[in-house]
């Protein structure tokens, strides 16, 4: 209905009065939409959301590609049979597991008498051939060859692997110079902004997809110290190694893993290696051949709301969690230690950084060379403080965490480890008498949430061995499991002290467990 025939419709009615008849109207049509129309017809009032912008038409990546295309590359590898059986059959770690995920996606192997030929992908970085791919693609391999993308086949040479970022970095070696391209910068990538990915998926070379940044700094537990870009640019098996770009050709991640939950292949959902942590590692591993990291020594752990008000933090937003990491102890002589840091302090920033959590800590701390000066910012009795701790070695520290208890993770079992400090004594109403870990957290559907292991339980003793701290725990579960003896875990549960036991195979008492080590993440 025109303006004109709305006007003439309601004769001499006042404008005023008509707008007043038509939003009447308008509330009353949607009255049968429910609260969605409901929420429109006072979406003015109530203050929505209106995005300001600028429309956009969906971007050309022909240019992008043909520039950056020559530097990627096509990667196969001879895998021993019995190396990749310890891997899991060769599927980047799947098992005899019914199809966990995420999981790495490299080419499905082809058998060969006594190898497996597997493949992947990866990129140029120099003009003198070296090669930045993933280290579930090489690893354990006897032979690697790279293909370039105009067909040419050159031998290729590990110079490095870390199995922690998953990340390894090759050598060709050609007659000519070769096209690289260059690692941008992942902080600066945004959820929303375009990507585009190229490899090698199911052996078919030369591959691109594009996609958008669904989020940033994602945990998927597959490390120790995760924290991936995650995408919904297609990916597959094949593409592990492959460069993901923005718009600018700059490489902001190595495509890694994908979520499928029925082990085929993409659903819309990645992971990729930030390339912040790709330049770290492979500047270390062309130099030395292997990485180093950081050491705090500082057993951290994740804030309850109920903690936060007891230890007078700021109240964050209504419904967002707690933000930073609590100190539960500190390592004797540790870097932290030192630098005076305390039991019940809270890192909330690091070198200019916000800390989120324990974990986001970790990945931090692990990313800064030993012997750096690093600055932590933190509240004590919910008052801000500042101090300057000089980095440590993680391979030379006393003990192998350089932060512990957040992910104090049980690899296996499904648990999160924390010590039995004076707050969590308070908390659970126990006394300097009892000694244990407490556990902090338990993994929806794990072997420890199955066997009915709960939140807030105390394990006191593992295999009859008494334990104080989530490193002696992790210690004696892994004894039990080496024997292939069942792990019997004494609890304390609101006061009454039970018995549960889980067996490698599975089975244990009343429990639908099977084998796993009771850890912590050892190596943050």
């Amino acid at each position: 209905m025109s303006e004109k025939s709305v006007s003439k419709f309601f004769g001499r009615t006042s404008r005023k009065t008509l707008l007043a008849l038509l939003a009447g109207a308008a509330f009353v049509g949607t009255m049968g939409t429910g609260p969605a129309g409901l929420h429109a017809a006072y979406a003015e009032d109530a203050g929505a959301i209106k995005p300001s912008s600028p429309v956009q038409t969906l971007p050309n990546f022909v240019n992008l590609v043909k520039q950056v295309k020559p530097a990627v590359v096509s990667i196969t590898s001879m895998i021993k049979a019995d190396a990749v059986e310890g891997e899991g059959g060769g599927m980047g770690g799947m098992g005899g597991m019914p199809f966990p995920f995420p999981f790495p996606f490299q080419m499905a192997p082809q058998q060969s008498r006594q190898q497996i030929e597997a493949r992947g992908s990866g990129f140029l970085i120099s003009a003198d051939g070296y090669v930045v791919t993933n280290n579930h693609v090489v690893k354990g391999a006897t032979k690697v060859t790279v293909t370039l993308d105009d067909g040419t086949t050159l031998p290729a040479k590990i110079i490095g692997r870390d199995g922690k970022t998953d990340l390894a970095l090759l050598k060709v070696t050609s007659s000519q110079k070769l096209p690289f391209i260059e690692l941008g910068e992942s902080d600066d990538v945004q959820p929303g902004e375009w990507v585009v990915a190229v490899g090698n998926p199911y052996g078919l070379g030369g591959t691109v997809t594009a996609g958008i940044v669904s989020a940033r700094g994602r945990d998927i537990n597959e490390g120790p110290y995760d924290n991936f870009i995650q995408i919904d640019a297609p990916i597959n098996r094949g593409n592990s190694g492959g460069p993901l770009f923005t718009q600018d050709g700059k490489v902001v991640g190595v495509n890694t893993a994908i979520l499928s939950p029925s082990g085929g292949g993409s659903i819309g959902i990645g992971f990729a290696i930030p390339s912040d942590t790709v330049r770290s590692v492979t500047d270390q591993l062309r130099k030395t051949g292997h990485v180093v990291r950081g050491y705090l020594g500082v057993n951290a752990q994740v804030i309850s709301p109920a903690m936060a008000k007891a230890l007078n933090m700021p109240v964050p937003a209504p419904g967002a969690p707690p933000a930073g990491a609590l100190v539960a102890s500190t390592s004797p002589d540790s870097p932290a230690e030192k630098a005076g840091l305390k039991a019940e302090d809270v890192v909330t920033d690091f070198n200019g950084q916000k800390v989120a959590s324990p974990h986001d800590l970790a990945v931090r701390v692990a990313s800064v060379a030993p012997g750096t000066d690093a600055k932590i910012g933190y509240l004590r009795g919910g008052k801000p403080q500042t101090l300057t701790v000089k980095i440590g070695n993680l391979a030379k520290a006393s003990n192998d965490g350089g932060i512990e208890g957040n992910a104090s993770s049980g690899q296996h079992l499904g648990v999160s480890l924390t010590p039995l400090s004076g707050d969590i004594r308070r908390q659970l109403g126990l006394g300097s008498d009892v000694h244990g870990v407490v556990v902090n957290d338990v993994q929806p559907g794990s072997p420890a949430d199955q066997a009915g292991i709960r939140p807030g339980d105390v394990i006191q003793s593992v295999s009859n061995q008494n334990v104080d701290s989530p490193r002696a725990a992790v210690t004696a579960v892994r004894g039990a499991l080496a024997a292939k003896k069942p792990v019997l875990l004494r609890v304390l549960r609101d006061g009454q002290s039970l018995f549960i036991a889980i067996s490698p195979d599975g089975t244990g008492d009343g429990s639908d467990s099977s084998s796993s080590n009771g850890g912590e993440d050892d190596d943050q």
